[in-house]
């Protein structure tokens, strides 16, 4: 069997050089995809070729394996431009497929989805994988982004052979684009190692100051500048036992730290920038809850820092926007979308309310298997489809 997987832009070479010593890829908390891939294909004793969509240019073959890093074209532009790239970007896809004589394609690269709907008619299985919504929840879809789906409609309901869904969000999405006739849908979770969380700490029962982490891009659609409003609250009303940390870098970076200047912040609002994997276990270990704050213009994916934080016994402050919020609800305090009054409420309430918390932390433990277990893993997910064709 020869297997094609449409990558991210991870760095699935390095992901390769530690699967083959029979290790996880360090950088990572989470279990890789690309990895469970070079698992299934190991399986099925499959040739596998992965194409990523990394920057650094480059070709790496090694036993059964090729992988290539395919940057997409025209990423950086807008508008017709960018679907222009998109799909020639797939088009040439198709012909890597096709010269490598490929059974099967799993993953994908863009949304262009309708341009694959070529490979079954000459014989070629596709089976997509949806990390992500295709549209953001709460926000109205356009007419050009109806058009666009009403492309990818026959992809979903008659040309791909199955659909790998990381979560409900997106199966309704499928289900309402296809008029409730989609291909079928199995579902899959991120999956973790217990040792990546062993090392934490448990939330110091000290709570000044009470720490609330932020982990992810700086950006406005992240709702970073929601926490700022939020600190300026606490600022105000003369709570200063309240610190945030955020883990991460982003275009927003120098503006966000421009405004915790401007308004005396420094103590109480802390940019951590980018932080390795040791280094987040430790903000993890130093923090009492994590926050969530995604806007709902942003076309949200599971969100692991959702499903992180409670592997790390902390409760977690998010909205309905992050699809990981079905999994783990009973350990998260949900808030309205968009509402950042509602979000500074619920850290006063995990804050002041030590029962309370302790109930969402108890909670946390008893939703922890599921993440830990590979039976709802990626690679699970497609063996059970490969195995009913």
């Amino acid at each position: 069997m020869r297997i094609v997987y449409a990558a991210g832009p991870g760095n699935v070479i390095g992901t390769f050089e530690h699967w083959k010593k029979g290790e996880d890829d360090p950088s990572q908390v989470a279990v890789t995809y690309s990895g469970q891939f070079f698992d299934v294909c190991s399986a099925l004793n499959a040739t596998g070729y992965v194409i990523t969509s990394n920057s650094e240019k480059k070709v790496f073959k090694e036993g059964n394996f090729t992988i290539e890093n395919r940057p997409v074209y025209l990423s950086r532009k807008s508008g017709i431009l960018y679907y222009i790239g998109q799909v020639l970007y797939e088009l040439n896809f198709i012909l890597t497929v096709l010269r490598f004589r490929a059974d099967l394609v799993v993953g994908n690269l863009t949304a262009c989805f309708f341009v694959l709907s070529l490979l079954p008619l000459v014989g070629v299985q596709v089976i997509p994988t949806l990390h992500c919504v295709l549209w953001p929840k709460y926000a109205p879809i356009s007419k050009a982004r109806k058009l666009f789906w009403q492309l990818n409609r026959r992809f979903f309901s008659k040309d791909c052979l199955a659909i790998l869904s990381l979560s409900a969000d997106v199966n309704e999405q499928v289900e309402e684009i296809t008029h409730h006739q989609a291909r079928p849908i199995v579902n899959f979770l991120s999956t973790y190692r217990r040792t990546e969380f062993a090392n934490i700490t448990p939330a110091s029962q000290a709570r000044s100051p009470f720490h609330v982490l932020f982990a992810g891009r700086l950006e406005a659609d992240k709702g970073v500048f929601d926490l700022l409003e939020v600190a300026k609250r606490f600022q105000a009303d003369g709570c200063t036992d309240i610190v945030f940390h955020l883990c991460g870098t982003g275009t927003k970076l120098d503006l966000l730290r421009e405004q915790v200047r401007e308004f005396g912040l420094e103590a109480s609002f802390v940019l951590h920038g980018y932080c390795k994997k040791a280094e987040m276990q430790q903000m993890y270990s130093l923090s009492h809850v994590v926050i969530v704050p995604t806007r709902s213009d942003f076309i949200e994916g599971l969100n692991k820092v959702v499903i992180e934080g409670v592997l790390a016994n902390r409760p977690v402050i998010t909205s309905s926007v992050c699809p990981a919020l079905v999994y783990v609800r009973e350990a998260v305090v949900e808030v309205p979308p968009d509402d950042f009054g509602a979000y500074g409420d619920a850290i006063l309430k995990l804050y002041s309310d030590r029962a309370f918390y302790q109930q969402k932390q108890q909670s946390c433990q008893q939703l922890q298997e599921q993440f830990y277990s590979d039976s709802r893993s990626w690679g699970k997910a497609l063996m059970s489809i490969l195995k009913e064709t």
